[in-house]
């Protein structure tokens, strides 16, 4: 079934009467006249297994659906797909050396151009294949700890790959680069953030928003300016590099408790929220866009504070909420709450009741806003002081994402009530501004 590419029996079974297989031309007949023709794919992994998938000459894929009367004609015998010449190149020793962990993602692909499959791809020799000006830049090392999408990270994930960082670290490289999802890149900025301490060079992670077969991708210039700050940058700090904006002409470096995805699909997604980017990156130029960061030092010895609590759940507030969600979790034993509340953070009084019943059981339970810019200020309407009152941890200007991983890594070393408040209330690795700042919210429209 490999060479009729996982198709559906009905489809192969019209594949074998013309005697074609994936990769070859084929024209395909409907019952209403409709004629196509183009190159046989594989059927996608969670498509319709009764949908024939050519590319046509215009470089667009289509599926077609196959039904009784659909007629397949072979046109020609196609040839295995063969991907871009891997490189084996000769490295200057003088370059800094970089080492790449990959994770899956976007990122991680590599295009063959005349059939437009996208292959996995992740050994040094074809990163050097696809960017090959990363030869003048550093001495690139890889390796994969996970094949998987970034909704598949988990707390224990991010513990195994906090190991594999350290460990590249402890090794003697001058910077890591992190190839992730885009989707929860900022969960994982953050985790790394609070698990690898005293960091001596720089931890960036780094992805794509548009997949390597299309032309407006991104990966090029994310992956150069990765690599360019992980060897060269002046922080030593946990980061998320990619594009400053919708052009090729600047990637931005944001600290990794302080980012987020702000859009689905531009190649400048990625934000600082309440928070300045601590560079802008032109493929090799280095620009520091602040002066509180920590800085490069080789000679500073890394630790692994690593664990993090799985039992922790991050909700949103809505209008009509049933307290009954928050006893149920609280039944099922989880150990901390992270509330995405409406503005300087508040939930209906309704909820107050069951949260403090939850506190005093001793489930400990965060406050972040839905509105992201700004801080909570509890102290402002009844309802927030009622709800410090109750127990109610309030968490500054912390994203949600990035109050819900450090409570994830709180609870992994404090059970104690207070000691967790106080070390959610500890500004431990840039996640807490002491001054709220607009500088970075989004400008107005001009009329």
């Amino acid at each position: 079934m490999e060479e009729l590419g996982g198709y559906s029996e009905r489809v192969a079974s019209l594949l074998r009467r013309a005697g074609a297989r994936v990769f070859d031309r084929v024209r395909v007949a409907k019952r209403d006249g409709r004629i196509y023709e183009g190159i046989l794919l594989p059927r996608p992994h969670y498509g319709d297994p009764n949908c024939i998938v050519l590319k046509l000459d215009n470089g667009y894929n289509i599926g077609i659906e196959a039904d009784e009367e659909t007629r397949i004609e072979l046109v020609e015998r196609g040839e295995e797909p063969v991907l871009a010449e891997v490189l084996k190149p000769e490295i200057s020793a003088e370059l800094p050396r970089v080492f790449m962990v990959g994770t899956g993602g976007t990122i991680a692909s590599r295009i063959d151009y005349k059939t437009g499959a996208v292959y996995a791809f992740f050994t040094a020799e074809e990163i050097y294949s696809m960017i090959p000006e990363l030869l003048e830049i550093a001495c690139v090392e890889a390796g994969t700890v996970f094949s998987i999408f970034s909704e598949d990270m988990t707390q224990e994930r991010w513990s195994k790959l906090s190991e594999e960082v350290y460990r590249r670290i402890r090794e003697g490289y001058d910077g890591i680069v992190i190839a992730h999802g885009t989707d929860t890149m900022g969960y994982t900025a953050a985790a790394l953030s609070f698990a690898l301490r005293d960091l001596p060079c720089p931890v960036v992670l780094v992805g794509a928003q548009r997949s390597s077969d299309r032309p407006s991708t991104d990966t090029i210039e994310n992956v150069i300016a990765a690599v360019s700050a992980a060897a060269y940058a002046p922080f030593a700090e946990v980061a998320v590099i990619m594009h400053g904006s919708t052009s090729d002409d600047y990637c931005l470096a944001h600290r990794g408790t302080k980012v987020r995805k702000c859009h689905t699909s531009r190649r400048d997604a990625f934000r600082s929220i309440n928070d300045r980017p601590l560079a802008a990156i032109r493929r090799r130029e280095i620009e520091m866009l602040r002066e509180d960061y920590v800085r490069r030092d080789p000679d500073r010895e890394p630790k692994l504070e690593n664990g993090f609590e799985s039992r922790v759940a991050l909700v949103k507030f809505y209008p009509g909420m049933d307290p009954a969600i928050i006893e149920y979790l609280w039944s099922a034993g989880y150990r901390g709450i992270v509330l995405e509340g409406t503005g300087l953070g508040h939930v209906r009084t309704e909820m107050i009741p069951t949260l403090a019943r939850v506190i005093r059981d001793g489930v400990a339970v965060v406050m972040t806003s839905q509105c992201l810019w700004g801080r909570v200020n509890m102290n402002v309407y009844r309802t927030g002081v009622e709800l410090l009152k109750a127990g109610v941890i309030p968490g500054e200007d912390m994203l949600p994402e990035t109050a819900f991983v450090k409570l994830c890594w709180v609870l992994a070393r404090a059970s104690d009530l207070e000691e967790i408040r106080k070390l959610m209330l500890a500004n431990i690795s840039g996640e807490i501004n002491p001054r709220t700042s607009n500088e970075s919210y989004p400008p107005v429209w001009k009329l």
